[in-house]
């Protein structure tokens, strides 16, 4: 229905601060699904997601707000303050939070190169002592991660940057 009318976007996001923890994770589900496919619409409930969504302890919430999370426009603070919720998530109980904290972390480090050593040193630490799910997950996303890395470098290079010597 939101896809079809956005202007009910509003009511479906405040959803997730419900005191009925079923409403809160359809709600969740629902904003993440539709924002997949027009992130747009986080835009003005950006503050919102950053100051109150990331602190919910709801699991079935939180698997929903790590991706919304990597789907915003992010400044530089932003971009920090998100990698230590997402670095939360990834002591969460739940393994369903920690694989989509992973994922969003990915996402993170597409699109901004600086935050790659941090995404590749966290999902390190998952591949490491996660559930054998999370660790196939993650040996996935450190593949796409090496992969960005290599393109980064040969983008670099024929951008005119000189190869290292030696």
């Amino acid at each position: 229905m939101v896809l079809k009318e956005p202007t009910l976007f509003d009511a479906l996001f405040s959803g997730m601060f419900m005191d009925d923890p079923l409403i809160r994770m359809r709600s969740a589900d629902a904003v993440e699904k539709g924002t997949a496919i027009h992130p747009e619409y986080l835009a003005p409930y950006k503050k919102a997601l950053l100051k109150s969504l990331v602190k919910v302890e709801q699991s079935e919430v939180r698997w929903h707000v790590a991706p919304m999370l990597a789907r915003l426009p992010l400044s530089k603070s932003e971009q920090a303050a998100v990698i230590d919720a997402l670095t939360g998530y990834l002591n969460d109980r739940s393994s369903i939070v920690k694989t989509f904290a992973m994922q969003a972390l990915y996402d993170l480090a597409e699109r901004y190169k600086a935050l790659r050593p941090i995404a590749l040193a966290r999902i390190q630490e998952r591949v490491a002592i996660g559930t054998p799910a999370m660790k196939a997950r993650g040996r996935k996303l450190l593949a796409m991660l090496n992969r960005l890395a290599i393109a980064s470098t040969r983008t670099g290079l024929s951008a005119g940057v000189p190869k290292p010597s030696g």
